[in-house]
């Protein structure tokens, strides 16, 4: 009786051996097969999903065999090992195992959107929506509702993200990238503060931002913004007024059509530096490094006007008789090939343009804008004519 009991451990024994060698035999085979592609091909991976769910649709739509094999190695030696959402590539040639080892270093495809300077909140929701990688969350809600979502409740939306490349993964939300694109003009702007010229007349970063705006719209030759910021400063505290058209553009709204008049630069608005003393009370466009730099930075100088020359540069001038000569040559007798700022370069298909959304966001409420520290400008000066006539 012992004899036969030990034989039949025996046999067991065996047949357990045999079969844990053609279970690793099938496993290894499994892992080692080809996926069944013949070129390249985007394997989508959703969030939520898991090894199993993601095994079988592959089995399913004939990439890979024996998925049950495949899920057994992936209990006993991966367990507890997430599989990141996104796309992977999966190319011909590869194995299984080689789609896994891009599943466990999370090698998904990356996509990239370039929030560009000098535009506008509109513009930025514009080129968000348009990104069909993009999920889309944020179709139909006010500005206001935005800035709710991403964690900012109350704060107006205009010049609050950092122009630049953001690398996103299919299936991030527009969300997400907006509070990115928020955070880093954050750092940025906190950066370039604690770096401020010791004479720069600001109370608080904010109003810096501000500034660099205007410096951001009205520059078309980099190396000018700091002497447009000067120009800007300076008028300041003589207590003349900004006097610079992107402010009266973007207070117009959609009522912008182009061509800017001078029943405009009368037409009162909160943001028409023709009117309104000081700073408008939020930025108007979204900033770069350079033009916050610029604006806590401001370059010494005696100038307190400017005009475009129709290059993108501009004429820069300490009085009242020396600019109304240079309006005079550069704007009342335009060349055919004027142009206030350079030749834009080519941008894609997709890539909303200014033309198309030169608008201010709807939330501009007077009873919804921020409050703006008040500048203490020195005794006024004669009314001086408009700075950049164009």
């Amino acid at each position: 009786m012992r004899r036969k009991l030990l034989l039949l451990l025996e046999t067991g024994l065996v047949l357990a051996g045999l079969l844990m060698g053609a279970s690793a035999w099938k496993i290894h085979s499994a892992l080692e097969q080809p996926l069944n592609i013949k070129q390249e091909e985007l394997l989508d991976v959703p969030k939520g999903s898991t090894p199993t769910r993601t095994f079988l649709e592959l089995e399913t739509d004939g990439v890979i065999k024996d998925a049950f094999w495949l899920r057994v190695y992936w209990r006993f030696n991966l367990a507890g090992t997430p599989i990141h959402s996104g796309e992977y590539r999966m190319q011909p040639g590869m194995t299984v195992n080689g789609l896994i080892d891009l599943w466990k270093r999370g090698e998904v495809v990356q996509y990239s959107l370039t929030l560009v300077e000098g535009w506008n909140f509109h513009q930025v929701r514009a080129a968000l929506a348009k990104d069909e990688k993009i999920e889309q969350t944020l179709n139909g809600l006010s500005d206001s509702d935005v800035m709710a979502k991403i964690g900012h409740k109350g704060l107006f939306p205009e010049g609050r993200f950092f122009p630049d490349t953001y690398r996103f993964v299919r299936g991030m939300s527009d969300a997400e990238l907006l509070k990115k694109a928020f955070d880093r003009l954050d750092e940025v702007l906190a950066n370039e503060w604690e770096k401020r010229s010791a004479d720069a007349p600001y109370r608080e970063p904010y109003q810096a931002l501000i500034m660099a705006s205007l410096v951001e719209k009205e520059t078309g030759v980099p190396q000018e913004r700091g002497e447009i910021a000067g120009v800007f400063v300076r008028r300041m505290a003589l207590g003349m007024q900004l006097q610079t058209d992107p402010t009266v553009i973007y207070g117009l709204g959609d009522r912008y059509t182009g061509k800017l008049t001078r029943a405009h630069l009368k037409e009162p608005t909160p943001y028409n530096t023709y009117v309104i003393p000081g700073l408008p009370p939020t930025p108007i466009a979204m900033v770069g490094r350079e033009a916050i730099h610029a604006a806590l930075n401001p370059v010494d100088g005696t100038s307190l006007y400017f005009v475009a020359r129709g290059d993108g540069s501009h004429v820069f001038s300490d009085d009242l008789d020396a600019h109304n000569n240079a309006v005079r040559e550069f704007q009342l007798k335009r060349r055919a090939d004027y142009r206030s700022s350079p030749a834009p370069a080519a941008a894609p298909e997709a890539t909303p343009t200014e033309d198309a959304i030169p608008a201010a966001s709807p939330d501009t409420a007077p009873e919804s804008l921020p409050q703006v520290a008040p500048q203490e400008p020195a005794s006024t000066p004669e009314a001086a004519a408009p700075q950049n006539a164009q």
